[in-house]
């Protein structure tokens, strides 16, 4: 597989190339900002319309075996082709800026720091409310309740993965995994480690993990929905509930086109690890000195701790930080599930049955029924049908797509070459 094959030579330059997760330019205190409730659609959301395949009793839908050539030429190698998207997601889009639902900001510019900035507009005023300046949209989560900690992990799947997942396992311990669609590719018996021997929930970290506000509507679009396509096709119809923006760059615009478009919401962070800066950035023992801190220190509001799964060091510096968090009593339970929450928008978790949310239609029916996913020998899948339920920037060029669309097939050739570089 061509694909995977250069991921793999490319390996090193990627977990050389590493920036932060959090911009410059944070703020000591964050400023929530409410917008119009009016953008946003409620949990019985039409996303599922732009997902589902076909009108009859279940989804319609065979899945090709992930890890598979059939399953990896299905998708963008890199950079999505923003002129070669599903055309239910662009006439998404347009129906929803022709409503005015998605707030007229023009994309930020990164400064010289990385940080983005909006030609002169407050970055925490309402206009903007920049999640790089800790500005919080209502509904986005920032937070845990008191006395809890929501696990998560950015960047994945990678080979480091593998021993998180491991430990994860043998504690009964589930997480929230933010995964980049390309890394889904490229390490596909990871991913289905994560979400199949782990159960662990699956959440939209984008395509190819880039600034969001820098980006246009559609191209915002194609990060987004790219990423929901494959998961979807690839957890036997789950779609996802939440997305974490990488570098925690959202803003109205990029919260709004998540919201009315995929029915996503988005979860940050209020603790920093600098996991990302490992090995040479930091070092274990400052990561471990600051977890401490957290952990022996108040409970109120709980930890979102950013972490990685980008290396070995920083697997490491989450399991040597495990142990304080379980001997000073928090309730750790992942991100996803924090405050009676649900993982995704059809199911309540990876082992739950998927139906659809309540009230929406799936093409011209309700569906009860999906198929589900089950590992092969290989490590990738074969699909079945369930008959009783209803901050990585990989800069590649090149496209491959093959969209089903209704009863429809379109296909793209896979060309490109992913280019050896991918920035963390």
């Amino acid at each position: 597989m061509l694909c995977y094959s250069l991921a793999l030579l490319a390996l090193p330059l990627v977990q050389a190339a590493i920036l932060s997760e959090r911009s410059a330019g944070y703020n000591d205190a964050p400023i929530a900002r409410t917008p119009s409730s009016a953008w946003f659609h409620s949990s019985d959301h039409p996303v599922h319309r732009l997902f589902k395949r076909q009108s009859i009793p279940t989804d319609g839908v065979t899945y090709a075996p992930v890890g598979s050539t059939e399953w990896t030429n299905a998708y963008p190698p890199g950079l999505p082709d923003t002129s070669k998207l599903p055309q239910e997601w662009v006439d998404a889009l347009n129906a929803a800026v022709a409503a005015g639902s998605i707030p007229n900001l023009a994309p930020s510019l990164n400064n010289a720091a990385g940080v983005p900035t909006y030609k002169g507009l407050n970055p925490n005023s309402p206009q903007v409310c920049s999640g790089t300046y800790q500005c919080q949209i209502s509904g986005d989560i920032w937070n845990a309740p008191e006395g809890y900690i929501g696990l998560g992990f950015d960047d994945g799947p990678l080979p480091p993965s593998a021993a998180l997942y491991d430990f994860l396992l043998e504690n009964n311990q589930h997480a929230t995994h933010f995964f980049i669609g390309t890394n889904i590719l490229y390490y596909p018996k990871e991913f289905l480690q994560a979400f199949q021997t782990n159960g662990d929930d699956i959440a939209v970290h984008t395509w190819t993990h880039p600034y969001m506000t820098t980006l246009t509507n559609i191209e915002i679009v194609a990060q987004l929905g790219w990423t929901m396509e494959l998961m979807h096709n690839s957890t036997g119809g789950r779609l996802p509930r939440f997305w974490r923006p990488p570098y925690g760059d959202t803003d109205i615009r990029v919260h709004a086109i998540a919201k009315e478009i995929f029915g996503l919401t988005g979860i940050l962070w209020n603790q920093d690890t600098n996991d990302w800066m490992l090995p040479t950035g930091t070092t274990l023992g400052a990561i471990n000195a600051s977890m401490t801190k957290w952990l022996t220190g108040p409970k109120n509001p709980g930890l979102i701790i950013l972490e990685h799964e980008l290396t070995n060091q920083s697997v490491e510096a989450f399991i040597s930080a495990y142990p304080v968090m379980k001997a000073n009593g928090w309730n750790i339970t992942s991100t996803a599930q924090l405050a009676g929450n649900v993982a995704y928008q059809n199911a309540g978790g990876s082992t739950d049955p998927v139906t659809p949310a309540d009230g929406v239609i799936l093409g011209d029916i309700n569906s009860s029924e999906a198929p589900t996913t089950t590992a092969t020998a290989t490590g990738a899948s074969s699909s079945t049908t369930n008959s009783s339920n209803g901050g990585n920037s990989a800069k590649k060029t090149g496209s491959g797509i093959a969209l089903r669309s209704g009863t429809c097939l379109l296909s793209w050739m896979l060309s490109g070459v992913a280019a050896a570089m991918m920035l963390v």
